[in-house]
């Protein structure tokens, strides 16, 4: 999907799990952008997970319980039944599990020292913790400025 497609498509999802929870919305914009591909991945389409949360924990509000595995011995994946669930229930973890990273949200590159270097990611997974700080600092930047002309083409 192209990058002005999905800041417009999902903005008003970050914006409304954003007021909920208190996150900057470019930063969840910038996490569901390299978790999905920028809404390409078979987990963001089929399953409504625009995140990569696993299905551990106990279901709620908005995580009924579902999972699925994309592959064999995959990691379990949570079913969403719809988009604003993921990231509600995005938010939701970010601001119950990593409450500095969350606080640090206006400021996306104190925010990404801060999730890239916690257990959200895991380097037994191949994660490269540097590169994914990196990233989330330069999809913040190329989002602000696809939200700043999106808000200029509305007035």
């Amino acid at each position: 999907m192209e990058i002005s497609v999905f800041v417009s498509k999902f903005a008003p999802l970050a914006r409304e799990a954003g007021r909920a929870f208190r996150i900057d919305p470019v930063v969840i914009l910038a996490q569901a952008a390299i978790e999905t591909g920028w809404g390409e991945s078979t987990l963001c389409r089929e399953y409504h997970n625009f995140f990569g949360i696993t299905a551990y924990g106990l279901p709620n509000v908005w995580w009924t319980g579902r999972w699925t595995e994309l592959s064999p011995r995959s990691l379990r994946f949570r079913i969403y039944p719809d988009d604003k669930c993921s990231f509600m229930d995005y938010c939701r973890l970010l601001r119950s599990a990593y409450p500095r990273a969350a606080d640090m949200s206006a400021n996306p590159t104190a925010f990404a020292k801060e999730i890239a270097y916690s257990p959200y990611l895991s380097e037994v997974n191949g994660d490269n913790r540097e590169a994914y700080r990196k990233l989330i600092v330069r999809l913040c930047r190329t989002i602000h400025c696809q939200l700043s002309t999106i808000n200029c083409q509305l007035k």
